[in-house]
């Protein structure tokens, strides 16, 4: 997939230009509308946590927590506990359980950094994350 989705270098020159607050803000909206219907809720283990997402070739970064089992964007720009990074077609992939977070990480295509054991965790959950069926891609084998 990511060969067919190359975004323009000009979209990541603007997305560096918007503040990452903004783009948190966004980006828990999504998290916190996928909790509330049940698509995707946090593990005791994310509580009290902070994580960024780096869409690179948007240049776009999100920084948002866990709190109380619910996603609230991080305004202070303090380090995150756990930090993962890739393009938006590995992203969207990874999000389609098209492929999984190991083979794009041992292709480089996934740059996690920070809290080793927190990163783990992550990626066990988001495996075992049941995906709605509309984000599911036709003839995708369901997860």
């Amino acid at each position: 997939m990511s060969a067919a989705l190359q975004v323009p270098a000009l979209f990541a020159k603007l997305g560096r230009r918007i503040p990452p607050p903004l783009v948190s803000m966004h980006c828990v909206a999504a998290l916190e509308l996928a909790r509330r219907f049940k698509w995707l809720l946090p593990p005791q283990e994310l509580d009290g946590r902070s994580f960024a997402i780096t869409v690179e070739d948007l240049g776009l970064r999100s920084c948002f927590a866990v709190r109380d089992g619910a996603f609230r964007p991080v305004w202070n720009g303090a380090p995150s506990d756990l930090e993962l990074g890739a393009k938006l077609a590995d992203l969207l992939s990874l999000m389609r359980a098209e492929t999984d977070a190991d083979t794009l990480f041992f292709q480089r295509r996934l740059r996690i950094s920070g809290d080793t054991e927190l990163g783990l965790i992550v990626k066990n959950w988001l495996d075992a994350a049941p995906r709605p069926t509309w984000l599911q891609r036709s003839g995708a084998a369901s997860v």
